[in-house]
Parts: C-alpha cells; structure tokens; sequence
C-alpha cells in the first residue's frame, strides 16, 4: 500500500474522502440524532474516540491476526470500545446517553469504523491509523454539527440548545438563540428536513470541489506556459 502522508490523511478524512460527504455512509445515525448541534457534536465525539483507538488497536495487533479472522476480531474489538464508551456517558453524561440512546450500541455496525480498520489501520503502523481514525472521525464529527446546526437553526431558530444539559457546564457558552420567538419550522426537525439538508451540504461540497479542481487547473497551465 502506498504510504500517505499526514496531510493527505487529514485531507482525506476531513474532506476528500469524508465519512458522510465522500463515502456516503453512517447516514442512519446521522439522521437520527442531529435534530440539534449539540446531539452532533456529542454523536460524533463519540464516534471519534472509537475510530481513533480502533485504528490504533487494531494496527498493534495487525502482525499476529490471521487473514481468516481478521473481520470478527475487528468487531470485536470495536464492540469492546463501543461498550466503554456507552458505559462512560450513562456514567457522566447520562442525559446525552438518554438522547441518543440506541444510536451509541448501534456504533459497532457503522460501516466507516469497521472500513477504516480493515482497508487502513490493518495495513499501516500505528502512528497513521491513529492519524487516519482522528481525521476520519474528526470529518465525521464536523458533518455532523453542521448538519445538526442547519436543521437546529431553521428548525427552532437556535445553536446548541441545552448544550450545557447534553455535554456539561463547560458547554453553556455555546447556547445561542439566534431568532428569538421564533415559530420553528417543524420539517427541518423531521427526517425529511435532514435529507434536504444534507442534499444543500453536498451539492455545496461538489461545486466546492469544482472550483478548486478549476483553480488548480489554471494554476498548472500558469506553471507550464512559465517553464516554455
């Protein structure tokens, strides 16, 4: 496997090959729980810890796994920190681990962990797949606030609402009302809000890609017409 480097994997995960907005997956869960940033931001540091000591973990271990059980002991593995860090938010942040409910077993069967140790961190040595399961769950934390943000916004004209209920008092400075008195807009709260709105972020995201594609283009003509 061709070795990256750091920053191709930062690239990669926050945005080239972005959980949700590249590889299209985790979208049940990111449906599911982003009906407020702050269920975002609380889904995706979880989500983030997994992914990191996952990637980690499974690397150490990468030379004495067998090709044949290599997919079962990557579950398992990735059962063991789901069931930690289930364990640590029923403890400390028992009214997020009550919002999100089901959404944090159900981490075991997201796909992009269960890719990302199997097609990077199996193939790579430790200091990488740590990089590559930060950035990737980075990325994934960051479609996730937004996507929660937009539909939070539009849908109740506040940021981050009971932030400092869902993550502790440290998180108060974040509660914003932006339109106060606000009616709400009850689709954007309900599944098909979610939808539109992650359609608005991926077609921003194409067109982005477009004009950097473009700049970059230009940018290399300039370098040859320069060099003839």
């Amino acid at each position: 496997m061709t070795q990256q480097s750091y920053a191709e994997i930062w690239a990669d995960g926050l945005w080239n090959n972005n959980v949700v907005l590249g590889q299209m997956l985790a979208l049940c869960p990111l449906m599911a729980v982003t009906t407020t940033a702050s269920n975002g931001l609380g889904m995706g540091i979880a989500t983030l810890a997994v992914m990191l000591v996952s990637n980690m973990l499974v690397s150490m271990i990468r030379g004495i796994i067998t090709p044949q059980v290599r997919i079962p002991v990557f579950i398992l593995l990735i059962a063991a920190m789901v069931t930690l860090v289930d364990m640590f938010l029923n403890a400390w942040m028992h009214e997020l681990y009550q919002v999100l409910g089901l959404f944090i077993p159900l981490i075991v069967t997201n796909c992009a962990i269960l890719g990302r140790v199997e097609s990077f961190a199996s193939k790579n040595n430790v200091g990488p797949s740590m990089i590559d399961g930060l950035a990737m769950g980075v990325g994934f934390t960051w479609v996730l606030v937004l996507l929660g943000g937009m539909r939070e916004l539009l849908g109740s004209g506040t940021l981050f609402a009971d932030a400092s209920l869902l993550l502790g008092n440290s998180f108060a400075f974040i509660e914003m009302t932006i339109f106060p008195d606000y009616g709400g807009t009850l689709l954007l709260i309900l599944p098909p809000g979610g939808f539109i709105c992650l359609g608005l972020i991926l077609a921003g995201k194409r067109v982005t890609d477009r004009k950097l594609e473009a700049r970059r283009n230009a940018m290399q003509g300039r370098l040859q017409e320069e060099s003839v």
